[in-house]
């Protein structure tokens, strides 16, 4: 029985290099679907792109790159916090939840402006999405939405960096798993992709994450795309790039007996 992996490409309209990695995936149909960074100053530009090519479109809710969108936010916080910061006001419950909900509405509103339809579904750039406060308004909004989807990141699987997954499970992935279940929109239920961005063999932490995945299937996040300047991650784009647009991809989904999921 062959098993279903969404393949995701995070950071859509982060810089037009990231962009034009994660679209020529994407005409290849070798990605299930990219999330969007809106706040980015690229972002309206870049959207029209993706009316090419046949992938679903989400929103990665961004809080820790950039400068907020709504006037709420730009008044307490005129640039974005680092996710330290960010991560220990949530579990101090000291964040300006108020402004955060106007710029959540304010992200989903530049997403539409520019795709000209809803997104399949949300998620949140460094896993924003699931911290103290912050889950919250996205629980209410994928209530308000029955077709939106929310990633779950409380059951994150894979070979090695056992530490950076319970990270993402233990600093809200779990509890939002809890409180996503009862609603059945999350987008996935075993999450993949966690690594630390430095190792050079992409190819074998992907062929072990495919050994991994259950035979519900799972979502795996992923970072392609050209050399960007100033990108911290950089190396590690172009790594995931290369190997998603090879050969090698496409025989290890086959001796895996995996497909991609469609959106």
């Amino acid at each position: 029985m062959t098993k279903t992996l969404a393949l995701v490409a995070d950071d859509y309209g982060l810089a037009p290099a990231i962009d034009r990695g994660i679209l020529r995936l994407a005409a290849r149909g070798r990605l299930s679907a990219t999330s969007c960074i809106v706040n980015a100053p690229g972002w309206a530009a870049a959207a029209p792109a993706l009316n090419a090519v046949a992938i679903g479109t989400g929103l990665h809710f961004n809080l820790t790159e950039g400068r907020p969108l709504s006037d709420a936010l730009r008044a307490r916080w005129p640039v974005l916090p680092a996710l330290p910061k960010l991560i220990a006001l949530a579990h101090l419950h000291l964040l300006p939840i108020a402004a955060l909900g106007d710029e959540l509405r304010a992200q989903l509103a530049a997403f539409e402006a520019a795709r000209g339809q809803a997104p399949t579904h949300l998620d949140g750039h460094q896993h924003v999405h699931h911290l103290p406060q912050l889950r919250a308004l996205a629980l209410e909004l994928v209530r308000e939405r029955p077709g939106l989807r929310l990633r779950n990141t409380g059951d994150v699987r894979g070979p090695g960096f056992a530490f950076k997954r319970a990270l993402i499970a233990g600093t809200g992935g779990r509890t939002l798993a809890r409180r996503l279940h009862p609603l059945k929109q999350a987008q996935n239920d075993a999450l993949f992709g966690v690594y630390d961005f430095v190792s050079s063999d992409y190819r074998q932490l992907f062929r072990g994450w495919l050994a991994a995945l259950p035979g519900r299937g799972g979502l795996l996040f992923c970072h392609p795309g050209e050399q960007a300047p100033g990108d911290a991650i950089a190396r590690a784009r172009v790594r995931e790039l290369a190997y998603f647009d090879s050969d090698d991809f496409v025989r290890d989904l086959a001796e895996a007996g995996v497909s991609l999921a469609t959106h």
